[in-house]
């Protein structure tokens, strides 16, 4: 009966033209500072002529590699940032599908000359390289803001916001790595690390040793890590192979090791090179093998089980988030803010929920 009362009621009220959200309690109308909020919340009367003063925020966003399809979300977050405040996003970087740090460099030195751009977005694979290129922009008055890739030593890094994962979301790969040994009855056996820090990327040797030490810590903890040789290389970073030819130094490994169970590879390059390696030596579903980024090389592994599982960072977010942030900066005057994007796990059984809405 007192349902049926109060679905009466709720009826009274839409006929009677009263809103049934405006009919709550407890609603705020205006702040206590006596201002309005609608008014407060309208974009600033100058934002849009900011710096370049045409009437319409222009911001840039430079990668490291355009080319291999990782960044493609990061472009779409962008994007659908822009679109909700109005700004033009200029989608740039090095057309090269391995992480090409000169090239944008070059690009970030040509756009930082560029009257037109209000903010920039730039991802810092090589530590201190870009020092320069905030100088000039700070001198023009144009806001930064860096994404993915981490770099502590920047100048002005407080004062820079970063969306990106930190290294530490690798430990989820290792943990899971541990897990699949487990399912699998695997007892004992080589766990190996290939990568290659000739490759100048800090966060892909963080990421390396962040999973080393969660593997080992997980062993540890089941009693059982006597049994394995878990090797990352001299400094735990990762066993010294060929970028230029990952899938053949994945098999040498292998077959040099010969009593190989499981496998980590930190970034972009090693991780489909993994699957290959894991393809051509027969181990598809013997072994456990984790990598990292959701890219369409690695979804195909995983669908076709050479990869085990693997880590997303969420770029959709590293697009969208330093967009909003510099906005926020210029419109609301609001101090860089970071955002930590975690990781994804993603396994065969649900790779096919990724990249539905171009998220990867």
């Amino acid at each position: 009966m007192r349902r049926i009362f109060s679905l009466a009621a709720c009826a009274a009220a839409l006929l009677s033209g009263v809103s049934y959200a405006n009919a709550q309690s407890g609603s705020v109308e205006k702040a206590v500072g006596g201002y309005n909020f609608e008014e407060a919340a309208k974009e600033a009367p100058g934002t849009k002529d900011f710096h370049s003063a045409d009437g319409k925020l222009t911001f840039a966003i430079v990668t490291h590699t355009a080319g291999n399809g990782f960044f493609d979300p990061v472009y779409v977050g962008a994007k659908v940032a822009g679109d909700m405040i109005g700004a033009n996003i200029l989608l740039l970087g090095s057309e090269s599908p391995t992480d090409d740090p000169a090239r944008e460099i070059e690009i970030l030195n040509q756009i930082v000359q560029d009257p037109t751009v209000d903010g920039i977005i730039m991802t810092t694979p090589q530590v201190g390289a870009y020092n320069d290129i905030v100088k000039a922009a700070e001198a023009k008055g144009i806001p930064v803001a860096t994404t993915n890739s981490f770099d502590g030593t920047i100048l002005n890094r407080s004062g820079i916001s970063h969306t990106g994962q930190d290294a530490s979301a690798a430990a989820i790969a290792g943990e899971a790595l541990v897990k699949c040994l487990a399912d699998k009855g695997i007892e004992k056996g080589s766990i190996v690390l290939p990568s290659s820090t000739a490759m100048g990327n800090i966060e892909v040797n963080n990421r390396v040793t962040s999973a080393f030490n969660a593997i080992v810590k997980g062993l540890n903890e089941a009693g059982k890590l006597e049994n394995f040789k878990v090797d990352a290389g001299p400094e735990n970073t990762g066993i010294d192979t060929n970028p230029n030819d990952p899938v053949n130094g994945i098999v040498t490994l292998f077959e040099s090791r010969g009593d190989v169970v499981g496998a980590f590879a930190g970034n972009n390059v090693f991780t489909p090179a993994l699957a290959k390696a894991v393809a051509q030596t027969g181990m598809t579903g013997k072994i456990c093998a984790y990598g990292f980024d959701l890219g369409p090389a690695q979804q195909d592994a995983l669908k076709s089980g050479d990869l085990t599982g693997a880590l997303g960072q969420q770029p959709f977010l590293q697009g969208f988030w330093p967009v909003m942030q510099l906005w926020l900066q210029i419109d609301r005057g609001i101090a860089a803010a970071n955002l930590d994007t975690r990781a994804q796990l993603v396994t065969q059984e649900d790779v096919e929920k990724v990249g539905k809405r171009f998220e990867n």
